[in-house]
């Protein structure tokens, strides 16, 4: 069953549109009960070990029911990261993969914009609307490799779940959500936990349109990385996942 190119730009709008809202709307939450109720000590890019730890697996469960609902109409890609690492692959038209970018923007865009809608300015001032950057100590260099090996594991994950059609269809979404849930389970000191230029872009450049801190600088850290990461993990897969034939 073929679903529409307008068809299947939805789904990623929804599905990239909720990833972001409840993934960086937890995030928030965290910010404010770590700015609240520990305003010292706190441990990570994004405040206590608890903290952190419920957004990464919140952002992994969302992601995995998202798979599942949208899925079967885009591919559930929600993240130009794994876009770009199919179109390399030419397992996406260039036409559909530049469309899929383009909407899992705008639907990571609305998302931040809805948050602020929601928290308000202690969302902006305290939380940033869950924009990443390097925890403190962390380098622009170590921050990016770490970025980039967190989304080699996703999109290594995609490729041999969703993409592989020697794969179990049946397992494809929880096994895309417990990779990004690990993946963030690292990064989260380090970086926030990003994998996603368009979670990455939105969330900073809402923060500074509604008059919070200049975040910009940091987003080459969050484009750069995944892209690289995502590309590398597709390649390889691309190799390695080719039965021999001889």
């Amino acid at each position: 069953m073929e679903y529409k190119l307008s068809q299947k730009l939805i789904a990623e709008f929804i599905g990239t549109f909720l990833l972001v809202l409840i993934g960086t709307g937890s995030a928030i939450g965290a910010a404010l009960i770590v700015h609240q109720y520990i305003p010292t000590g706190a441990i990570g890019a994004l405040g206590g070990f608890t903290e952190w730890l419920a957004v990464s697996w919140g952002f992994g469960i969302t992601a995995a029911v998202v798979i599942y609902a949208i899925g079967k109409i885009s591919g559930g890609h929600i993240n130009p990261a794994v876009t770009i690492g199919l179109l390399v692959t030419k397992n996406i038209s260039l036409k559909d993969g530049i469309a899929y970018i383009l909407v899992q923007f705008i639907g990571a865009l609305i998302a931040s914009l809805s948050l602020f809608v929601i928290f308000g300015n202690p969302g902006v001032i305290i939380g940033h609307l869950g924009a990443n950057a390097p925890a403190t100590g962390v380098t622009a260099i170590q921050a990016l490799f770490a970025e980039a090996l967190g989304t080699f594991l996703l999109v290594l994950v995609v490729m041999g779940v969703a993409v592989d059609k020697k794969a179990d269809s049946g397992v494809y979404g929880i096994a895309i959500g417990l990779a990004i849930g690990i993946a963030l389970t690292f990064l989260g000191p380090l970086t926030g936990g990003c994998i996603n230029p368009a979670r990455g872009f939105s969330p900073m450049i809402i923060t500074f349109l509604a008059g919070g801190p200049n975040l910009l600088g940091y987003y080459p850290i969050f484009l750069i990385g995944p892209i690289i990461g995502g590309i590398l993990a597709a390649i390889i897969y691309n190799f390695i996942g080719k039965p021999n034939e001889d």
